[in-house]
């Protein structure tokens, strides 16, 4: 399997695990040690300026933190676009990628747009090539766009670009059962 670093993960509907169910995750870096990504589509209910002040200044006031996955929940983790991408500490696509550790007056003045998350999804070696196997997951190339779109929006918009075929998915409700 090629790397899947720049790629989406749509929760496939056998996912009941309540850390990804109806999720959608941009893949940053994926080898053969593993891959790390963050969930696009879940928010918290705290601000920005709330939970990292420090990072305040990247993002729209009042912007809510983003919940990136559920490894090192405390950590923050930046996705920013970029005038110069190459700044970026992993690509992600396009002029988007990750920002970590210490943000350098240079890189926070080549921001454009970012968004913040508390923590981040990661799968050890050969983790996501057997969740991949099955059913767990759908994967799809990344568009920018993707990352700043609201992520309530995000999963419709993403299914109903993979075509018909996944319409049904799209349309359905996170708990079937209640249907």
């Amino acid at each position: 399997m090629g790397s899947l670093s720049g790629h989406l993960l749509i929760a496939g509907p056998d996912l009941w695990d309540p850390n990804f169910r109806r999720t959608i995750i941009l893949i940053g870096q994926h080898d053969e040690d593993g891959a790390v990504g963050v969930v696009l589509n879940r928010v918290s209910d705290i601000t920005v300026g709330e939970a990292a002040p420090g990072l305040a200044d990247l993002v729209d006031p009042g912007e809510w933190l983003s919940i990136g996955g559920p490894v090192q929940p405390g950590a923050a983790v930046v996705l920013a676009e970029l005038d110069d991408p190459a700044q970026a500490d992993i690509p992600a696509i396009g002029p988007i990628g990750f920002v970590t550790g210490e943000l350098s007056e240079e890189v926070a003045a080549s921001i454009r747009r970012a968004r913040v998350f508390a923590g981040y999804a990661g799968w050890g070696a050969g983790q996501l090539e057997a969740e991949l196997a099955g059913s767990s997951w759908i994967v799809e190339p990344a568009q920018p766009g993707d990352v700043f779109t609201d992520p309530e929006r995000l999963w419709d918009v993403v299914l109903r670009r993979k075509g018909p075929e996944f319409q049904m998915l799209a349309l359905m409700p996170e708990d079937p059962s209640l249907n």
